[in-house]
């Protein structure tokens, strides 16, 4: 009862976003206060797989597996955003410990310009090749003549994810979580009712199929990011954009890329082996794809929440180094860990137990929800492993440390995870189910190096 009476008090600042210094005080509370709004935010992500997967699962499972093969090649344009937002908190956050508000929010308009550059090249090859693409992926030629408008808008409007992502480092790095969250429920709110609209058709608006999807979560993010840009030029947050923060500084700049290098490798190294594993899963034909895309969308509705506790351990780490408080910065990183285990095991057993009904809510089609029911279960059993994982890996990034993740990763999944999916799958002819146990026995590894490479405590003497 006086756990449940402190949740009930702590909630609504949570959730409200009251400014609290997270250096000083409980560091119970400190986790409870950003990890709130982080977890509620990252849902609020994952919900957009999960509104974009029900609406387009009526269309068949050609429209499921183009879904699933553009977000398995957007996940290379996460990892460029993901990668960059490492960098962003790493350095913000610091500076926010250092009391450095100033040099805070110039990191942040570097940050955008960097964004705003990366995604125009990657738009140019999104408009121009989404067939090309599509058929790269093991696409069948009816499936890319159905689906390139998907892909084409998608990479083509990809902005809204990098600029959604960035924007929102900028505001957990400062310890505004809160912001970043109701930034995504408004986001979410506008693809919910836009979805149905321009996949199925309304009075005036045309039936786009499976591109209505698309139309409508890039409209979503959009608005999103001009909420987020108001919010930065207005000071409605901790930090606030002024006319002579947004002059180029190459010196800024330069920094944020140097520590970003190590997150968009690691995350390049794993976002990248997905697309290998989503291309050898092509193999087994469309419905097992289709169930396997199915399965990583519902996965994320949880694990979203996992990484945005994550994300408020990266917070922690780099506010309390700026602090000169290391061994603070450390506890805080190995409670948030057992935390995220807890809830993470949970989430595995209720998967375990309800993963076929999980699946009829997606599609009527017998080899689908078989396919999505085995990669459910297989991948949530290494969930606890997961949890830690997740935490090591960001307590890392946000040290500002992103080097050793990047080596992690690229031993683990590159080394480790793509070779034994390969041979499971295909030499030894387990099928879908060998690149489903390379991937959970992959996160498993990754936790266990992890945890030994933490407990080194050098990322407590990295200087960004």
């Amino acid at each position: 009862m006086h756990l449940l009476r402190k949740i009930i008090t702590h909630l609504p600042k949570a959730i409200g976003g009251k400014e609290t210094d997270v250096t000083t005080g409980s560091i119970r509370r400190a986790i409870f206060l950003l990890s709130v709004p982080m977890v509620l935010e990252m849902m609020m992500e994952s919900v957009f797989f999960l509104v974009d997967a029900y609406f387009v699962s009526s269309l068949g499972a050609n429209a499921i597996a183009t879904v699933g093969l553009t977000e398995s090649v957007l996940t290379l344009v996460y990892a460029l955003a993901i990668g960059l937002s490492m960098g962003v908190t790493a350095i913000v956050a610091r500076r926010i410990g250092e009391k450095e508000v100033v040099s805070a929010s110039q990191t942040a308009v570097q940050a955008i310009y960097l964004g705003v550059l990366i995604a125009v090249l990657v738009s140019a090859v999104g408009v121009l090749f989404p067939k090309q693409i599509l058929s790269l992926m093991g696409g069948a030629p009816d499936l890319v003549a159905e689906g390139y408008g998907y892909t084409q808008i998608l990479l083509g409007g990809n902005v809204t994810i990098m600029l959604l992502f960035i924007i929102n480092a900028i505001f957990r790095g400062a310890g505004d979580a809160s912001v970043a969250m109701r930034v995504l429920i408004f986001s979410n709110i506008l693809n919910i009712l836009l979805d149905p609209l321009f996949i199925f058709g309304w009075g005036p608006v045309p039936a786009y199929g499976v591109k209505g999807a698309a139309i409508a979560t890039t409209i979503g993010r959009g608005s999103a990011v001009i909420f987020q840009l108001l919010i930065l030029l207005y000071g409605w947050s901790r930090i606030k954009i002024t006319f002579k923060e947004l002059r180029l500084q190459l010196v800024v700049m330069l920094k944020l890329i140097k520590v970003s290098l190590g997150g968009i490798g690691q995350f390049i190294i794993g976002t990248s082996s997905w697309v290998f594993l989503m291309r050898i899963m092509a193999e087994f034909g469309s419905e097992v794809l289709a169930g396997y895309t199915i399965a990583i969308r519902v996965l994320m509705f949880t694990l979203m929440p996992s990484w945005g506790m994550s994300n408020a351990a990266a917070t922690l780490v780099g506010q309390n180094l700026g602090a000169q408080q290391p061994e603070r910065a450390e506890r805080s990183v190995w409670k948030t860990g057992k935390y995220n285990a807890w809830f993470m095991a949970a989430v595995s057993v209720f998967y375990l137990v309800f993963a076929e009904e999980i699946l009829r809510l997606f599609s009527d089609e017998t080899s689908v929800i078989e396919s999505g029911t085995m990669s459910l279960r297989i991948i949530a059993a290494g969930y606890v492993a997961y949890a830690y994982g997740m935490v090591i890996i960001q307590a890392f990034n946000g040290a500002g440390n992103t080097r050793t993740p990047t080596i992690i990763n690229f031993f683990c999944f590159w080394i480790f995870q793509l070779p034994v999916a390969y041979v499971a799958a295909i030499t030894w002819g387990w099928g879908a189910s060998g690149v489903l146990w390379a991937i959970t026995a992959a996160e498993i590894l990754i936790a266990v190096v992890g945890i030994l490479w933490f407990r080194r405590g050098r990322w407590k003497l990295v200087n960004v």
